[in-house]
């Protein structure tokens, strides 16, 4: 049976974007392919640099290509286009999350360069990528993590005009090797938010200098320090507030980008989990002939399949995203928080079944078991995201409305808007679209309406049992009831991604049974909370359902999983 909901490298055609898009993803997986699984474990073992890959990227043009807005191109086919960034994050979190992150981390580096009114760091830095240069976001540091609040990178006047900086950053990937590095800091003489400066550094320079890589990993992630660097005044890209909101709005542009990472990876350990086990002989027969193992990679892949709907439907709201629609401020840390959990859970479903397997050293499983665990925590852990999703609660579930339909956009247009997003406040003024229709579209599956009857007791939690003052301080508590919203959430753009894509409904109703799982798990987990009221447990208890058993349902699902094995394998 076909399985064209997962990439394959064998298959993969990408027909729906444009022509020099569709080579520079094809090529990219070609190098890959060609240069080999063992060299691929190897470099992860040795903690190579990266080099070869980002010559290759060099030569292609794949960065520049992809990573230089139309408003700074400076030739063909350059723009900042997410339908074709999410497809390049898919593919490099197939091979290793290593080289993903060398690009990630020029993403974040770019984005207060293309916010930047300075038209001069602007040419710059398109010059660099022209070059095949990598670029590098210097925010964090060792005492106070990403609290910019409390940056102790020091600028002071020189008495020209500029400054010199002082100070160093912790936990800056390509530290070592960034053309540009778009460093945070605050000024000596000005106090408060009006002090903050984001300038642009090269890691070559003599004031710069490189201390350590903070992990054992091919991913440089580094902490630098400036000694007296000169800051001239074309290195400035933004003073004051705007430099405040700068670093979130780029955060904001960075943090989608793991969540198709995260599937990535986890497709290519499903390609080997599944194929091992239905290798494995125990007992006299198959591993994949157990029912609890049947479930468990039944689970991962309906699991990894919701990542994807989710992901290619969140794509659609950044495309279309503007001053008066600014939805995927939710949809965004859903991907990073969301999406990147159920990449854990994937992983870990499937470990179960192959267990000492997805140790041994000639799998990309190994690797994947270790890196799956990241994502969730960069860019924000997951309870910060958490807690920025309840911020959007009450406007998503019970004050909708209407919006013109958001459409499929692969379109080859540039994605401007990410660059001038504004002020980084007002989350609570945004406004949804009402959710239910999408699930009305489902009403006949069984486990969409099952899950649509836990979806609509939410809303009367927050309508009539929403925390009160001690329990909206009580994080740990709010943090059980962003769990159950984030499921609606998810959901529901699952359930408008089938729509645009006609998802098998074997497939749907498959996923929709663990989601009905998921709530009712988070239902029980709240109902054990300290500070739940007496109402609340009961609305807790009440909200547990069983998903709707269809073993004819589930077989045809396992037909699916079960073609994946042999279906890619990674030459040696």
């Amino acid at each position: 049976m076909a399985n064209p909901l997962l990439f394959n490298p064998r298959t993969y055609d990408p027909a729906h974007f444009d022509p020099e898009t569709r080579r520079l993803l094809r090529a990219t997986v070609d190098w890959f392919e060609e240069r080999g699984k063992r060299r691929l474990l190897e470099d992860y073992r040795s903690r190579a640099w990266l080099a070869d890959f980002l010559a290759f990227a060099a030569k292609e043009g794949l960065f520049s290509t992809f990573l230089t807005p139309a408003s700074a191109a400076t030739g063909e086919d350059q723009r900042w286009d997410t339908a074709r960034i999410a497809a390049l994050n898919e593919i490099l979190g197939f091979y290793g999350l290593d080289y993903w992150y060398a690009w990630q981390v020029t993403i974040l580096g770019l984005g207060p360069v293309w916010q930047s009114d300075n038209e001069a760091a602007r040419a710059r830095a398109a010059a660099l990528l022209a070059q095949g240069e990598v670029f590098a976001f210097g925010l964090s540091e060792r005492t106070h993590g990403a609290d910019i609040y409390s940056t102790d990178m020091l600028l002071e006047p020189d008495g020209d005009g500029g400054f010199l900086a002082s100070g160093s950053k912790y936990y800056i990937g390509n530290g070592n090797a960034a053309g540009l590095v778009s460093v945070f800091g605050r000024r000596t003489d000005v106090e408060g938010p009006d002090g903050y400066v984001f300038f642009a550094a090269d890691s070559r320079h003599p004031a710069y200098g490189l201390v350590q890589n903070v992990v054992h990993s091919s991913k440089y992630v580094s902490e630098f320090r400036l000694e007296r660097y000169p800051v001239a005044a074309e290195d400035v890209l933004h003073t004051g507030r705007a430099a405040f909101d700068a670093a979130l709005n780029t955060v904001n542009v960075g943090k989608f980008n793991l969540c198709t990472a995260s599937i990535g990876i986890c497709e290519h350990a499903m390609y080997e989990a599944v194929t091992h086990a239905s290798n494995r002989i125990l007992y006299g027969r198959p591993v994949t002939a157990f029912p609890h193992v049947r479930r468990e990679l039944a689970d991962a892949y309906v699991r990894l399949v919701g990542m994807k709907l989710f992901s290619d439907r969140a794509v659609d709201y950044f495309r279309s995203a503007g001053p008066e629609d600014r939805r995927y401020l939710l949809f965004n840390p859903m991907t990073k928080m969301k999406v990147t959990t159920e990449g854990e859970k994937v992983i870990d479903l499937m470990w179960d079944v192959i267990a000492a397997k997805g140790f041994e050293k000639d799998t990309y499983f190994a690797n994947a078991a270790v890196e799956i665990r990241g994502l969730p925590k960069l860019e924000g852990t997951v309870h910060v995201n958490l807690a920025l999703i309840l911020k959007f609660l009450r406007n998503h579930l019970l004050e909708p409305v209407a919006y013109p339909p958001v459409p499929t956009r692969l379109d080859a247009a540039d994605d401007d808007f990410l660059f001038r997003q504004g002020p980084a406040r007002g989350l609570g003024s945004v406004r949804f679209h009402d959710w239910r229709p999408a699930f009305d579209a489902y009403a006949e599956v069984p486990n969409v309406a099952r899950f649509r009857e836990q979806a609509d007791a939410l809303c009367a939690f927050v309508a009539t049992l929403a925390p009160d003052e001690a329990q909206s301080r009580d994080l740990d508590f709010l943090l059980s009831v962003g769990q159950l919203f984030a499921l609606v959430v998810h959901a529901q753009l699952i359930l408008e991604q089938a729509r645009l894509t006609d998802l098998d409904r074997d497939v749907l109703d498959e996923l929709f049974s663990v989601l009905v799982r998921d709530f009712s798990g988070h239902a029980v987990e709240l109902h054990g909370k300290d500070s739940a009221t007496q109402a609340q447990q009961e609305w807790a208890l009440g909200a547990v359902r069983r998903p709707v058993v269809d073993e004819a349902r589930a077989a045809r699902v396992w037909e699916r999983v079960e073609a994946l094995s042999g279906a890619y394998e990674m030459a040696p």
